[in-house]
């Protein structure tokens, strides 16, 4: 493994889980790789990570940062991005980020900020493991590293799976997407992305089935997902089922999106709050094709780590 410089924002939620977060440089630093700007860890306003100045600078000081990193991640989401998308220097970090060899990495409320950078600028991230979380659980997820490195350093980006599903073909479109509610969050605003032909993953955490139809019937009757190729769906984890419920479930849910809109709906992918995820460059022009339940999606154009 090539030493990488891996510098830490944490732009939305306070790390609570501070053993976790020292767990995860601890093994970074172990592998090789040099850690920087870890002080963010401990930095705490109410419950976010510092002030709204301290989590807005993580950010825009990217942009004139003399040498940059290999690895932009963040320590945890929560909650905080959207407090910042108006203040983004979006322009500044376009000039110094736009096709460099740097990965900026995270998921969960980091997906606002990453789209937001897509919307307005054109700035290919990574939905990616963070810090806490991924590289300090209590069990490292070799799944998660293997995917996690191969992505930033492979000019094609390819995952494949099983997926029950019904439909078969191939579909050409921009990559884009993250955790459903963050989506949500960014419709009428100018940083949702406005893509035509998408290939649409989507993941989320601690959200029933209903909150998850609810979230993409807003979608649907805002016209987003008729300019969508496909949809992926990843892990959606920490939800129980009750009695109420009576059968209405997430198998229920993904069969009603493909009733009413038409679009395949390719699940099973493991990408999102579960330990083993994948790591998906957004913003990347994608190739989606499955056969018999064998699903395979490649993503190129994004950007790749110097060897």
């Amino acid at each position: 493994m090539i030493s990488r410089s891996v510098r830490l924002i944490s732009p939305s939620g306070y790390c609570h889980n501070q053993p976790a977060a020292l767990q995860g440089i601890a093994r970074l630093r172990a592998a090789g790789h040099q850690v920087e700007n870890e002080q963010v860890i401990t930095r705490r306003f109410q419950r976010f990570a510092g002030t709204d100045a301290e989590r807005l600078a993580d950010i825009n000081q990217l942009a004139s940062l003399s040498t940059l990193p290999d690895v932009v991640l963040a320590v945890r989401g929560g909650y905080g991005a959207s407090r910042l998308l108006e203040s983004i220097d979006y322009i500044g970090l376009q000039r110094r980020l736009l096709n460099q060899p740097l990965a900026l990495c995270g998921h969960s409320d980091f997906t606002a900020i990453q789209l937001a950078l897509l919307a307005q600028v054109g700035l290919i991230t990574f939905s990616a493991p963070m810090l806490a979380g991924n590289f300090g659980a209590a069990t490292l997820s070799e799944f998660t590293l293997h995917h996690f490195w191969q992505a930033l350093t492979s000019p094609t980006v390819e995952v494949t799976w099983q997926s029950e599903t019904p439909d078969e073909g191939e579909w050409q479109g921009t990559l884009w997407g993250g955790n459903l509610a963050m989506i949500c969050s960014l419709i009428g605003t100018p940083w949702m992305p406005q893509f035509e032909n998408g290939i649409l993953v989507i993941e989320d955490v601690n959200e029933h089935p209903f909150r998850i139809e609810r979230m993409l019937i807003q979608l649907q009757q805002s016209g987003i997902l008729a300019r969508q190729r496909a949809i992926v769906t990843g892990s959606f984890t920490s939800t129980a089922l009750t009695e109420y419920d009576n059968g209405f479930g997430f198998s229920t849910v993904w069969q009603r999106l493909r009733d009413t809109t038409g679009l395949p709906l390719i699940c099973g992918l493991d990408f999102g709050h579960a330990a083993d995820t994948v790591t998906l460059p957004l913003g990347a022009s994608a190739r989606l094709a499955v056969s018999q339940g064998h699903a395979r999606l490649q993503a190129t154009g994004h950007p790749v780590l110097r060897e």
